[in-house]
C-alpha cells in the first residue's frame, strides 16, 4: 500500500511539473520534459540514496546517453552509453560503464562493459530451498570486463562473439556460517576467468527501447577457463531468452519473456551460478537468494500507455533454480506491478520503478523488492 501511495504521489508529481516547466531550470527541462521529436542524442541523470546498517550511506548516480549512428536512416536502433557509480561511508563502491552500439542499418551490434564492485552481499546458500535464518553477509570484490560483437547475417539473423574476463575475491566474518560449512560451495576465496564463445541472436523487434512488436531470441555459449594456479576451472555457462510483444490496441502492448541458464563443467565456482532475481526476471527475490548450476524462468508483463511521458505496467512471473532436474512443483511465483515515466519520447527511453512480490516461506516474511532502472525489464 505504501508503494501503491508512492507511485499515485509521484505520478501527480509528474503531471504537475508538466505544466510548470517554466520555473524549472533549462538542464533539468532539457533531461526530464523536453519534447524534442528530432534524433539528437539525449543525456538523463538519476542520483541514487540509500542506507543500511552494513554500508552507511550510500550516494551516487547513474547517467544515460542515448544517440542515433545515423539520424538520416528510419531502421537504425538507438544506441547508448550507460554509467553508475556509488560511493558509501563505510569505504565501499559500485562503478560500472556499458555501452550498446548499433552502426548504421544496424549491420553491427557493439556492446561492451567495465565494472568494480567492493560491496557486500547476502549468501543464503546452494539450491532452490535456502533459508533466510541461514543468511551469510559476505564481503565481495569483483572486476569484471565483457565484449560482444555480431554482425547482421540476414534481414533479422545476427551472428558473432562474446568474450570477457572476470576477478573475484570473498571475505565473510561469520567462519561458521553456511558460505564456510557448506560443502557445495566452490571457490570460497574467489578466483579469476575468462571466456570466449559464439554468439547468436533474431531480432525483428520495431522499436529496441520500447517494443510493441516483434520477437528477439539471444543465445550464446561460454567458453570459460580459470586462470593462475588458484583456480583450475574448465567449463562454460549457456544462455538463451526468447521474448516476443503483441500490440494489443494503441495504448495497450503484451510482453512474454522466457529465459534458461546453465553452468558446466565440474566443482563450479559458486559465483559463476546462475541466480534467480533481479531488476528484470523475477522481481521481488533478493539476486541470489537461489543459485545453481541451472535456471530456468518466465514472465508475462502488460503494458499500458496513459499517454506520451506515463505508462503503467502488470507482470506476473515463474521460475526456479536446479542441480540436474527441473520440478513443476519447485517453481516459485512473482507478480507486481510499476510505473513508467518517458523522458525522451522520441526514442521510447523511459525511467522504470517497479515492486515485485515472491514467495513467502514458512516462517518467513513475504519476499518482495523494489526497483528503479532506466528502460523496460525486457
Amino acid at each position: 500500500m505504501k508503494t501503491f501511495i508512492t507511485t499515485i504521489i509521484l505520478l501527480f508529481c509528474l503531471q504537475t511539473a508538466f505544466s510548470q516547466t517554466h520555473i524549472i531550470p533549462k538542464f533539468i527541462r532539457k533531461m526530464y520534459f523536453d519534447r524534442d521529436s528530432s534524433k539528437k542524442s539525449s543525456f538523463i541523470i538519476l542520483p541514487v540514496l540509500s542506507s543500511a546498517p552494513e554500508t552507511g550511506l550510500e550516494a551516487g548516480g547513474a547517467g544515460l546517453l542515448s544517440f542515433y549512428t545515423d539520424t538520416v536512416s528510419k531502421i537504425t536502433r538507438v544506441s547508448n552509453i550507460f554509467g553508475y557509480a556509488t560511493f558509501t561511508t563505510k569505504g565501499q563502491s559500485r562503478v560500472s560503464l556499458n555501452t550498446s552500439y548499433w552502426t548504421p542499418q544496424n549491420k553491427y551490434h557493439l556492446t561492451a562493459g567495465v565494472s568494480y564492485i567492493n560491496f557486500p552481499f547476502n549468501f543464503y546458500g546452494i539450491g532452490n530451498n535456502t533459508r533466510s535464518a541461514d543468511v551469510d553477509r559476505i564481503g565481495q570484490k569483483r572486476v569484471k570486463i565483457n565484449l560482444a560483437a555480431e554482425k547482421k547475417l540476414t534481414e533479422n539473423l545476427y551472428g558473432g562473439l562474446v568474450a570477457g574476463a572476470s576477478h573475484y575475491s570473498f571475505s565473510s566474518g561469520q567462519p561458521n556460517g553456511i558460505f564456510y560449512t557448506d560443502p557445495q560451495v566452490y571457490s570460497r576465496s574467489g578466483g579469476s576467468n575468462a571466456y570466449i564463445g559464439p554468439s547468436l541472436s533474431y531480432d525483428s523487434r520495431d522499436n529496441n527501447t520500447y517494443t510493441t512488436s516483434g520477437i528477439i531470441v539471444n543465445t550464446y555459449f561460454e567458453f570459460t577457463h580459470g586462470l593462475f594456479s588458484s583456480n583450475d576451472y574448465k567449463g562454460g555457462f549457456f544462455n538463451i531468452e526468447y521474448a516476443q510483444f503483441f500490440k494489443l490496441s494503441q495504448k495497450f502492448v503484451l510482453g512474454i519473456d522466457i529465459q534458461e541458464q546453465s553452468l558446466t563443467g565440474s566443482q563450479s565456482p559458486f559465483f559463476l551460478l546462475p541466480a534467480l532475481g533481479s531488476d528484470e526476471m523475477m522481481r521481488g527475490y533478493y539476486n541470489g537468494r537461489y543459485r545453481d548450476r541451472n535456471m530456468l524462468a518466465g514472465q508475462t508483463e502488460l503494458r499500458y500507455r496513459l499517454s506520451n511521458r506515463i505508462g503503467l505496467a502488470g507482470f506476473i512471473g515463474t521460475g526456479e533454480v536446479f542441480h540436474n532436474s527441473f520440478s513443476f512443483a519447485e517453481l516459485k511465483p512473482n507478480y507486481g506491478g510499476g510505473l513508467r515515466y518517458f523522458f525522451d519520447v522520441e526514442k521510447g527511453l523511459s525511467v522504470r520503478m517497479d515492486y515485485g512480490v515472491g514467495q513467502k516461506n514458512p516462517g518467513e516474511s513475504r519476499q518482495s523488492g523494489f526497483y528503479i532502472g532506466l528502460g523496460q525489464a525486457f
